[in-house]
This record gives C-alpha cells, sequence and structure tokens, in this order.
C-alpha cells in the first residue's frame, strides 16, 4: 500500500513529538511542517530530516496545497476556527489536536469506524483520550448517570498551547463524555501540577451508574478497553483496580510517554499524538481518492 501525504501545521512541542511518530508509520508520509516562527526547533529538526518547511504559516501551506492530503492542526483553539474554513476549502482532510470541536470528535477505540469519511476530525483534549475510553467502558455494562474526570498534569508539559485551551479543555471534554463515553451527564476538570520531578499524567474517573451493578463484568469491560488503547499508546494503564461503592464506580489512570521529543512525563502530549497517527492510519485505509508516494 503506498503511503499517504501529510503534512504538520504547527510548528511547537506537539508537532515535532508527532513528527517522530509519523517517521514510524507504514502507511503515512510525513512531507511538510507548517510554522510561523523560523527558528522554532521543530523547523530546524524538519529541515535537518529533509521534510519541506514553511514558516509563513497556513497562508504558505495553501500556495502549495498539494504537498499533503491529510493536515494535522497542532496549533491552538481560537486558531483552528480559521484554519479549518480554509483547509476544507482546499479540500484536505484535518485531523485537530486542539479542542475546537469544529469536527467530529473522535476517540479511536470508541468511535473512530463512524467517523471514516469525515472532513474533520477533532481529537478532543488529553483528558479525553485518556478517559472516555474507560467511561464507555463502564457504560457498554451499566448506563452511566454520572461521569466526572480529573486529568492531572505536570505544570512542565502544558506549554502555551494547552494553557490558551484551559476553557476549551474543560467544554469539550464534558461534551465527549457525554456524547462518546455515553454517560448522560459529564464533567471534566485539569490541574496543573508544579510537582518536581514533574509527575506522570494522571487521571481519575468517578461513574454513577444506574440499577444494579455488575462488577465482575464492568472489571472485564475497563481491563479489555485498557488493552486496546495500550495497543497504540503504550504507556497509558491503570494505577489500581477499579473501585467500587454502591453504584459508584472509580478508575485511576496513568500515562507515560514513549519519549519520542517529549520527556516521559509528558503523557498528556503524548496520548495526542499517538491518537493522532491512529486515527490518520485508518483514514488511509479507507480513503480512496488520495494522493499516494
Amino acid at each position: 500500500m503506498s503511503k499517504v501525504k501529510v503534512a504538520i501545521l504547527g510548528s511547537g512541542n506537539i508537532g515535532t513529538d508527532l513528527m517522530m511518530k509519523l517517521e514510524r508509520s507504514s502507511l503515512l508520509q510525513l512531507t511538510t511542517m507548517i510554522g510561523i516562527d523560523p527558528e522554532s526547533d521543530g523547523l530546524r529538526r524538519a529541515k535537518e530530516s529533509g521534510y519541506e518547511i514553511i514558516n509563513t504559516g497556513i497562508e504558505g501551506f495553501l500556495e502549495r496545497s498539494e504537498l499533503a492530503d491529510i493536515v494535522f492542526d497542532a496549533t491552538s483553539a481560537k486558531a483552528h476556527i480559521r484554519h479549518a474554513k480554509l483547509l476544507k476549502e482546499a479540500g484536505k482532510k484535518v485531523l485537530d489536536l486542539t479542542p475546537a470541536a469544529v469536527g467530529s470528535l473522535v476517540v479511536p477505540p470508541v468511535n473512530l469506524g463512524e467517523h471514516l469519511k469525515a472532513d474533520n476530525v477533532n481529537l478532543i483534549t488529553c483528558g479525553g483520550q485518556a478517559t472516555i475510553p474507560i467511561v464507555h467502558a463502564i457504560n457498554r455494562v451499566c448506563p452511566v448517570e454520572y461521569a466526572e474526570i480529573v486529568a492531572t498534569i505536570s505544570s512542565k508539559s502544558a506549554g502555551p498551547g494547552t494553557r490558551a485551551n484551559i476553557d476549551e479543555f474543560t467544554v469539550t471534554t464534558s461534551r465527549g463524555i457525554e456524547v462518546i463515553g455515553g454517560a448522560k451527564k459529564g464533567k471534566a476538570i485539569i490541574i496543573l501540577n508544579p510537582a518536581e520531578p514533574p509527575i506522570l499524567m494522571r487521571d481519575t474517573v468517578y461513574a454513577l451508574v444506574e440499577g444494579e451493578i455488575n462488577e465482575a463484568a464492568i472489571i472485564r469491560s475497563i481491563y479489555d478497553m485498557v488493552e486496546t488503547v495500550q495497543s497504540y499508546v503504550p504507556g497509558y494503564r491503570l494505577r489500581t483496580e477499579p473501585i467500587f461503592d454502591s453504584n459508584r464506580v472509580t478508575v485511576f489512570l496513568e500515562i507515560e510517554g514513549v519519549g519520542d521529543y517529549l520527556p516521559k512525563y509528558s503523557g498528556n502530549l503524548d496520548i495526542m499524538t499517538s491518537a493522532a497517527v491512529k486515527v490518520a492510519e485508518e483514514l488511509a485505509k479507507h480513503d480512496t481518492t488520495k494522493q499516494t508516494v
């Protein structure tokens, strides 16, 4: 199978880490890194790796849009609102790594199959990618009336883009808990922890289920889901066994990055780039109109 040409919009930490992951893909061929800072480390590394670099932002790419068929947007939620319109007009498929929620909300092991023809796929947030699979795993056994997630990440792994998107994080993640996870009501909280040495990403899922609880079936469902997520995020794991208290289920998660460009404690960013590659590879398999190299 020929590779599909892809570009990364955004040369910051997420874009640079994504570049390194794409180098291992057997289905995707990174051709271009797009940024606005000619001195950025991401553009420098991309040039050294032999990729085409564009330092005039999306306008520069649109002048040479034949360079890629799929564009990863690793900028910010506010910027993506503008980018989405321009890239749609250019006929490009877009994978949005910001919480802009312009396109279809997707968590790979839960609902990717429903959105393989989408022009714009939104990967929600790091907290959403980590916790929504667990909410879904519980909900497919017992209906979830309410789910609350708390995502705790190291302050050092929260760059300017992450900090600028805090409001969008809570809104988009809460929506994803309901729309994808299946909870009737969802709530999301993010905590930036300044501890030294930096902590790994940790997430807590609280779920209130309806009716009689089936502990054994919920545990099996959760472990099956964890194994599925680990297939593309190796550092994704349970910290303890699920905890049951009447009709409440509590699940503690930990996500360690693989350490490509980002430190291993930046599991919050690693899960986003890993999910992005997973989604793009599945889109590539199903896109019969792609340009290939």
